[in-house]
């Protein structure tokens, strides 16, 4: 949920040039109209606003699909005003979601028999699939304890400090207290879970799984592995992490699962790295989410969320709803939702096929070395990213001295890149960092323009007369000199955008 604001020195009324051919006067920003309007304005109105979005091939922050092919994009609006909740009124649609269920959980090496059906749901993305996951390991720990005559009224989940951000910190400059997805659904108020982090350090940005394993405690209703770091897009060693929780498990009596959130990697290591252990072939490993709207190739609005078992997911979690027509068993935090997104992962499933997926990831590893090697090359930073995982390039300035890569990351706009600038989380929060994610779309001739970009950038900047007062990036700021300095930039790019009005 987006909380809205206003911007306060906008005016009251939205005015149109063009529009001006169907309406007069000016229409209320915040209110509702009194009358109707021809459809062209309308349609006018949010077309001319919309110009001023950034480019959405060009957005290198997001991890999110930003091209499908024209096939899909017909079955999805063929498909937009279908509600998914109607599972009665559109069989087949339910049918594609369980097929794709089905098809993700033998990707995931889940250990599902021939006559039998794998155990998960598609979500609005993998923040829901996360819920979900989270819901089922508690209300587990829960009936357990219960059985035990034990207490149960203090869960708590052990990941890493590189969880899941909510959204990249794009901003010239970082905003404080920004929180990731993991804390802020584990707050005690919201679930009632206790976060433990394994806070990181410079020169490592996963959770160790060392001290992941010596965090556990009877109250710890999972440890949660994340494929595919949002930082540097590396993958965390699952694998270790199962053999020390067992072996503990075995010293304690305990049964402290593991999930795997699999938002970015979960469509590339089955097809780039598929010796790699990570998923159900751990036995341990008792759910897995990723995002279809990532690397599984499909617009934003979808994720997917299996489990090993039925075991593993309560039966009281699981509601039954019929006043639509048949029962409906479902799990959700939603009710309804679009179908258009679900019939698009199963295009892309059944186009791409194994092949098909492990071309465009192969693909987009070799254009991030390109990247990579290109940035090398300007001898200006250090690669934190790592070979093997999503493919993205994260990179820091060596001598952040003169100016900061937030600087970059905001000169970088002027020629259209989006490309987001960040601090890392604790204890490693002096280094600051910008990243580029590569998707399909982001081609090789896209990545020499970004390297040619980048050294223009630099080299205007170091231009420029040197500073009365230079701040480096790994100074910690504190949250009024970050607030004031954000004001001062936004400031600034609103005065320029004034001088470059459309007519």
């Amino acid at each position: 949920m987006v909380i809205s604001t206003t911007i306060s020195d906008a005016g009251d009324s939205l005015n149109c040039t063009f529009a001006s051919r169907y309406v007069r006067t000016s229409l209320p920003r915040y209110k509702m109209p009194e009358k109707s309007i021809p459809k062209e304005a309308a349609y006018q109105i949010i077309s001319d606003e919309l110009m001023l979005d950034g480019n959405p091939r060009l957005n290198l922050a997001s991890f999110v699909t930003t091209w499908m092919e024209p096939e899909c994009d017909r079955l999805i609006m063929s498909s937009i005003n279908k509600n998914y909740v109607d599972m009665d009124e559109y069989p087949i649609t339910t049918e594609l979601q369980n097929r794709c269920v089905n098809i993700i959980a033998h990707l995931f090496h889940a250990p599902v028999g021939e006559e039998e059906a794998a155990v998960g749901v598609s979500t609005v993305g993998s923040s829901e699939a996360i819920m979900l996951a989270g819901l089922a390991f508690k209300r587990k720990w829960q009936d357990r304890r219960k059985a035990e005559g034990k207490p149960y009224d203090k869960p708590n989940i052990v990941t890493g400090a590189n969880v899941q951000v909510i959204s990249p910190r794009s901003l010239p400059v970082p905003l404080p207290n920004s929180l990731s997805f993991w804390e802020r659904w584990f707050l005690i108020w919201y679930f009632e879970v206790e976060l433990k982090e394994v806070k990181l350090k410079e020169g490592y940005y996963v959770m160790d799984p060392i001290k992941a394993v010596e965090m556990v405690d009877e109250n710890t209703i999972c440890v949660a592995a994340i494929l595919g770091s949002t930082l540097t897009g590396e993958f965390e060693d699952v694998k270790l992490l199962n053999d020390l929780l067992t072996k503990k498990n075995e010293e304690t009596g305990w049964s402290t699962p593991i999930h795997v959130d699999a938002a970015s990697g979960g469509f590339i290591a089955p097809f780039l790295y598929p010796d790699l252990e990570w998923d159900f072939r751990l036995p341990l490993v008792k759910s897995i989410n990723v995002s279809g709207h990532k690397y599984g190739l499909v617009y934003a609005g979808v994720g997917w969320v299996v489990w090993r078992s039925k075991v593993d997911l309560p039966d009281d979690l699981v509601f039954h709803i019929n006043y639509l027509g048949s029962d409906q068993p479902t799990f959700t935090l939603n009710f309804s939702k679009g179908s258009s997104q679900i019939i698009a992962q199963y295009y892309q499933l059944i186009r791409l096929g194994f092949e098909g997926y492990k071309n465009i990831m192969g693909n987009c590893t070799v254009n991030a070395r390109a990247l990579k090697e290109g940035i090398e090359k300007t001898g200006r930073f250090n690669i934190l990213s790592k070979d093997v995982g999503v493919p993205l390039v994260a990179f820091s300035l060596k001598d952040s001295s003169k100016y900061t890569v937030f600087e970059i990351a905001d000169y970088l706009r002027k020629f259209g890149w989006i490309v987001p600038a960040y601090t890392m989380p604790a204890d490693a929060q002096h280094v600051a960092v910008l990243r580029v994610v590569i998707r399909e779309d982001f081609n090789h001739s896209l990545a020499e323009r970004l390297i040619h970009d980048i050294v223009k950038v630099i080299e205007e900047i170091e231009a420029l007369p040197p500073r009365v007062s230079d701040k480096s990036a790994s100074v910690k700021r504190g949250g009024k000199e970050t607030a004031a300095e954000v004001a001062a930039i936004w400031k600034k790019f609103v005065q320029g955008k004034e001088h470059n009005k459309v007519c």
